[in-house]
């Protein structure tokens, strides 16, 4: 654990005109702020009203601009984070007090930015400075509004809709909310973009004390993950850094917010009265529970107040007399915030691949040691290397001799032989009881003595007797001789070996006629590259899958051949497209409409196959339903007879025996249909997909001809195909003539030059744009970069209007 450390708490002071220099004043020092109240004379004589306070701070930002508030509050704090520090940044105030000010600042002002855009900044100009390291950076921005998680980033194209709301979820590692998006970002402007997305998904709402009041708590999150790429160790380090903008406390008397607003008002003073307490309860030393589920916010930031980071409070406060009382309350917070300690420690993780390789080296080193031990015992024939075939082989063979009795014993060399060696008896065990099992099948009819269906007919067969003895043992040639029942007549005898003889045989041809049929496997001729191979074996999916990925690979015949150079001239009125494509499919695009053909015809051929299983299937399932109704009927008609029992086996009829031999053989061929059938049906759709790829593909090189040989000029083909790899049909014709403008390397260069900040700002005016283009709706991306760039630095061009034409050749339109 890290050594413990207090609360860093600040106090920022809104500038107005009206500031009660009388009232409030600041120490020496700027670490502390004295409040002197006048008495109220309308308590009478005996008047114990307090009058003066005084609080202890790390520091007062008074008249502070937003470089210095940036450098003294969040700086430290985000350098540390690269390090492996958690960090959170909270703005606590009255409303109107300045909190967002402080955290975001003017998004329309590069110099006016707050806390949160600088905090970015600064992580990836440190991530530039560390290159020994791979450091990954991912953002999430959550709202509580009215105690509901929402993501404020959920608008993005990308983002889907989520099922289930948002929660809050603990685990050994922190708290996390289940159902926050988070994104990568891999650049200074995207980091940008995603906070001004999410701010204008914002809540706000105006009244009397703010006309732009956020009437929720945000917490925009950065994640860091840290690799090194020098050293080898399976440990890297993650942090976050937490920048928390509250929702102002309010005063009904003063803000006068009825409806809507009133009920946000009473959620935001009661969450910050839940904030207030649990800060309270951390303060105090003997406390054991600290009450972090009262709130979404408490509990969303139950592992960043008094958890494991660097934690600053920034408070807002008015200046002026009559927000005194909202004063001295925000002051009381922080003074509390700064009893709570806090331990920060680096987080460090391991990486289980850089893991495994660091212990195949650690292995190998190992393994060397062993054999210098070895070779000084002169034990140079050790090997501890996993056994190959060959060496699995001779000891097979070792096993097999040693049970034999031809070897008297197994030479040990090390342990992977020990272990070998007892696998390759279970091995051989294994075989022996399987060709003992397969001798007997071959000889015998083995019969399940709990299958007490099959052992009544085999009795009522006359082929055991009651007391569970075969009548004859089939040796593959003959009976063998055994002794007959005396129930048993000779005359029925003989008819029911006959019977059983044609039974089995009857049995065996429908096994054989429904099995498998190796005509699935065609063979076609002239198959192109495109084209599927018919084949049920799981041998060719992988020769389907690679003729599925060249299907998108097929080039048209090159469009400079001596074919395409003696062709006729162009008509001068195009023809329709229904024309044009039959020509299409018999010249240019005649191979790929040969391949679609072909895949059609094998996706018929399917089809009808399919067509076919499932009339079988159907028959089978109405033959399996007919020997049902017989098989019941049976069963009825024997209870209704009375059932015969011999020594606790039911005994029944001939003709329910082969009804249930019958019923048995229909559902085995049924299985085997509608395998076949499942297997055609994939067969079916592979074949569909392959017949859709090649339609798209020859409508996309119709599309290509058609532009190339009658809608784009001739001149403009020539300039496209003169170094340029860009096929004319493939741009469309409206935008040909921007190929060579370079009016966007222009505006950058200038952006860089004359932007009122210098080059540092352009990721963040870049994200501005993007920004409200999107919230506009501008589908022209140059013009309207700069348009607004150009309303961005208004007040720069308006000074250099003279020699603006002369400099960089744009004229000045305000």
């Amino acid at each position: 654990m890290g050594t413990r450390k207090k609360v860093q708490a600040f106090v920022r002071v809104k500038p107005t005109d009206d500031f009660a220099h009388e009232m409030i004043k600041y120490g020496e020092d700027n670490k502390s702020i004295d409040i002197h109240l006048k008495k109220d004379t309308r308590r009478g004589a005996v008047n114990n009203q307090q009058t003066d306070w005084s609080f202890k701070l790390d520091g007062v930002l008074h008249d502070a601009s937003q470089d210095l508030v940036y450098e003294t509050v969040a700086k430290d704090a985000v350098s540390q984070a690269l390090d492996g520090y958690n960090g959170t940044i909270m703005c606590y105030g009255q409303t109107g007090a300045g909190k967002t000010y402080t955290m975001t600042g003017a998004t329309e002002n590069y110099k006016h930015r707050g806390i949160l855009p600088r905090a970015l900044q600064q992580v990836f100009r440190m991530i530039e400075e560390r290159p020994t390291h791979a450091i990954t950076v991912r953002v999430s921005y959550l709202e509580i509004y009215n105690e509901n998680l929402f993501d404020l980033l959920s608008t993005l194209p990308y983002v889907g809709p989520s099922v289930t709301p948002m929660t809050i979820v603990e685990n050994p590692q922190g708290v996390f909310i289940k159902g926050l998006s988070v994104h990568l970002t891999s650049q200074e402007e995207d980091a940008f973009s995603l906070l001004f997305e999410g701010e204008t998904n914002r809540i706000i709402a105006s009244h009397t004390m703010n006309k732009n009041s956020s009437r929720s708590h945000c917490i925009f999150t950065i994640y860091m993950e840290a690799h090194s790429r020098t050293l080898s160790d399976e440990k890297y380090i993650t942090s976050k850094i937490n920048l928390v903008d509250l929702a102002g406390s309010e005063r009904l008397s003063k803000t006068g917010s009825e409806g809507r607003v009133l009920k946000e008002a009473t959620y935001i003073n009661k969450s910050l009265s839940f904030l207030e307490q649990a800060i309270i309860a951390l303060g105090d030393q003997n406390r054991d529970h600290i009450p972090f589920r009262q709130s979404k916010l408490t509990h969303a930031l139950k592992d960043s107040l008094g958890g494991n980071c660097n934690m600053v409070l920034v408070t807002n406060i008015y200046g002026e007399a009559a927000q005194l009382d909202e004063t001295l309350s925000s002051l009381r917070f922080a003074s509390r915030m700064k009893l709570v300690t806090t331990e920060p420690a680096i987080n460090e993780k391991y990486d289980a691949e850089r893991m495994v390789k660091n212990l195949e080296k650690e292995l190998a080193l190992l393994k060397q040691e062993l054999a210098i031990h070895d070779s000084l015992s002169n034990r140079t024939l050790v090997n501890y290397d996993p056994m190959d075939e060959i060496q699995i082989a001779e000891i097979n063979s070792q096993v097999r001799r040693y049970l034999e009795g031809t070897l008297d014993e197994i030479d040990i060399i090390n342990l992977r032989q020990i272990q070998e060696v007892f696998n390759q008896f279970r091995v051989v065990l294994s075989q022996q009881e399987q060709e003992v099992e397969s001798a007997l099948r071959r000889k015998y009819t083995l019969i399940d003595k709990n299958d007490f269906a099959a052992i009544s007919a085999v009795q009522k067969a006359g082929l055991m007797d009651v007391e569970g003895h075969l009548v004859g043992e089939p040796d593959g040639q003959s009976f063998g001789l055994g002794v007959a029942p005396f129930s048993v007549k000779p005359g029925k005898k003989s008819k029911t070996k006959k019977t059983t003889k044609d039974q089995f045989s009857s049995s065996a041809r429908k096994e054989g006629a429904s099995s498998p049929v190796s005509g699935k496997d065609f063979d076609m001729t002239s198959i192109s590259k495109t084209q599927l191979i018919p084949s049920s074996k799981e041998g060719d999916l992988k020769d389907m899958l690679v003729r599925e990925r060249e299907t998108s690979s097929i080039e048209p015949l090159p469009s400079d051949s001596p074919k395409e150079e003696s062709r006729a001239l162009r008509p001068s009125t195009p023809p329709s497209k229904p024309v044009a494509f039959e020509e299409f499919k018999n010249e240019r695009g005649s191979e790929i409409n040969r391949i679609f053909k072909e895949n059609k015809s094998i996706l018929n051929e399917r089809k009808k196959r399919a067509s076919e299983t499932t009339q079988r299937i159907n028959a089978i399932k109405q033959e399996i339903d007919v020997t049902k109704e017989a098989l019941n009927f049976q069963k009825s008609l024997r209870e209704k007879q009375g059932e015969y029992e011999n020594k606790g086996l039911m005994i029944i009829d001939e003709e329910e025996f082969l009804l249930i031999l019958k019923l048995k053989d229909l559902k085995k061929q049924y299985r085997n249909e509608y395998q076949e059938l499942r297997d055609l049906r994939a067969e079916i759709q592979y074949c569909q997909r392959l017949v859709d790829q090649c339609r798209h593909r020859l409508l996309m090189e119709f599309d290509i001809w058609y532009n190339e040989s009658f809608v784009i000029p001739e001149d403009v083909q020539v300039a496209l195909k003169l170094g340029s790899s860009i096929r004319p049909g493939m741009v469309p014709i409206t935008r040909i003539v921007c190929l060579g403008e370079d009016d966007q390397d222009r505006f950058s260069q200038l952006q860089q030059t004359v932007l009122p900040e210098g080059p540092d700002s352009i990721s963040f005016y870049n994200a501005k744009v993007k920004t409200e283009q999107k919230a506009y709706g501008k589908s022209d991306q140059h013009g309207s970069r700069t348009t607004w760039w150009r309303a961005a630095c208004f007040s720069v061009l308006k000074q250099r209007r003279t020699g603006l034409d002369e400099r960089y050749g744009i004229p000045f339109r305000p």
